[in-house]
């Protein structure tokens, strides 16, 4: 088996925490590299997983002829141009979610990978994996029968304290047309009932600007804290998503169908999950330890490189998908809620 030589664009938290340990578990793959904002903080990183180089100009790291594949790390704003250039340097790229900062930006990087062999993978939404290969099946199986609503929810309280400093999702320059969870639960939800085709959106803002750490002054926020959604599937089913940062004390998140012959209700937080006949009781289904969905993103992703495995979570394609949502999203907010269509791929 050769050896994959990977460098990696942007260590931030989740890089840490899952990329670079799943990655360094795989037999025959090796961490050449890292490259942060600063020589410093790549130095940090590189000293913990005992990666031979550090670099900070990106451009340098994608062009490296002794590289396989690029992980990119990043913030959205980044996602696209590091993307590009990965893959017409002839890199594999495994990105970070959220695809890209806009639904353009998203095409361009799929259009950039339909030109080459080489692997792209999106990291996929972690919501409801250990649940995902059973719900799959009992939809697919028709219990449901015709899906007609669908719920879904996720309210936290992570940006209701206003004197907490700014984070880069709640900067547009940043993070884009992505609000919060919206993405990833939108694709959570595409992968048992497929995609939507309009949107009518409405938004707020309750605290409107906030410290900059690094500025240590102040900066305006221009991304929702509240953002609920009305949305038309392609299946005809009527979808609704409330998503907050700042509702305390609302529980777990959750998805709940209702469909002619019966009901599913996924508790996302504690990844479970319930179904029940419309005229019977709702039982928790039973996931057998063999059929849990895991975390396994990393070696999916070098297993389509190794084995030209197809990329199922998450492929380029369905991440033009859910930005096309979060396009129509912004675009009803843009309209004071009138109507959008979800364009398709």
């Amino acid at each position: 088996m050769n050896e994959l030589r990977v460098g990696v664009i942007g260590a931030g938290r989740n890089t840490r925490s899952k990329h670079l340990p799943e990655l360094q578990k795989i037999e025959n793959v090796r961490i050449c590299a890292v490259c942060n904002r600063s020589e410093e903080s790549g130095a940090k990183v590189a000293r913990r997983f005992n990666i031979p180089d550090v670099m900070t100009d990106w451009r340098a790291l994608v062009e490296r002829a002794d590289l396989d594949a690029v992980v990119i790390g990043t913030w959205p704003y980044m996602h696209a141009p590091m993307t590009i250039a990965a893959l017409e340097a002839g890199k594999h790229v495994l990105c970070e979610a959220r695809m890209a900062m806009d639904l353009p930006e998203a095409k361009a990087m799929l259009n950039a990978l339909n030109k080459t062999d080489r692997v792209g993978q999106i990291v996929p939404s972690p919501m409801a994996l250990r649940t995902h290969h059973v719900v799959r099946e009992l939809v697919q199986s028709g219990f449901l029968g015709e899906a007609r609503e669908l719920h879904i929810r996720s309210l936290t309280s992570q940006t209701l304290d206003p004197t907490a400093p700014i984070h880069w999702r709640q900067r547009r320059d940043l993070s884009g047309m992505n609000i919060m969870s919206m993405g990833i639960l939108y694709e959570m939800t595409a992968r048992y009932f497929g995609h939507a085709r309009n949107v009518i959106a409405r938004a707020a803002l309750w605290t409107r600007e906030r410290h900059d750490p690094e500025t240590n002054g102040t900066r305006q926020v221009d991304v929702p804290e509240t953002l609920q959604i009305l949305a038309e599937m392609r299946s005809g089913a009527l979808a609704s998503f409330l998503v907050s940062s700042v509702a305390a004390h609302a529980g777990s998140a959750s998805l709940e169908a209702y469909g002619g012959k019966g009901t599913l209700r996924i508790d996302i937080g504690n990844q479970k999950a319930y179904a029940g006949a419309a005229d019977g009781e709702m039982r928790e289904l039973d996931i057998p330890p063999e059929r849990e969905g895991r975390w396994r993103v990393e070696r999916d992703f070098v297993d389509s490189i190794r084995e030209g495995a197809p990329v199922e979570l998450t492929s380029f394609e369905e991440g033009v998908r859910y930005m096309a949502f979060t396009q129509a999203a912004r675009q009803s907010l843009d309209a004071q809620g009138e109507a959008a269509n979800v364009e398709p791929l």
